[in-house]
């Protein structure tokens, strides 16, 4: 069964409704045959990479950047992982208060080192998340879900 590995940092409500929301649209009932784990970034090992099958990022951004949380994360399963990795299929959500440029930045440059391969489109949200933030969030797991089955 393929897994899906969801690393978070979720340090407030705004960034828990897209988890919630992403998790909600991996493990929606019309997706079958997908195991999803989810693991705090400050949790997540380079085991957990290895045994997924595919990725799905979360951060806030913060101070310009990603949370430390996140890129602690990629710091510790970077060169583990780097050869075993290679074309493996993710995606991710950010949050910012008026800006997420920053966090994207640094994401896709160090997905892009891992050779990792994007398979959604990210979402990316500032302010207070609405109605289609997180249905783009549900669409984004349900996506990332929907492609291990194929």
């Amino acid at each position: 069964m393929p897994t899906l590995l969801i690393v978070h940092h979720t340090p407030s409500p705004n960034c828990q409704a897209l988890f919630e929301a992403v998790v909600s649209g991996a493990t929606t009932d019309e997706i079958e045959g997908v195991r999803v784990v989810r693991r705090a970034a400050l949790a997540a090992t380079a085991s957990d990479v290895l045994e997924a099958d595919g990725l799905l990022l979360g951060t806030p951004a913060n101070l310009g950047y990603m949370s430390g949380a996140l890129k602690h994360f990629f710091d510790q399963i970077y060169y583990p992982c780097l050869d075993t990795t290679q074309g493996r299929p993710f995606g991710y959500y950010v949050h910012g208060g008026n800006d997420v440029t920053g966090a994207v930045r640094g994401i896709e440059t160090i997905t892009t080192g891992l050779g990792w391969r994007r398979a959604a489109e990210a979402v990316k949200v500032t302010g207070e998340p609405g109605r289609a933030d997180t249905e783009a969030c549900w669409e984004l797991g349900a996506a990332l879900a929907a492609g291990l089955t194929e």
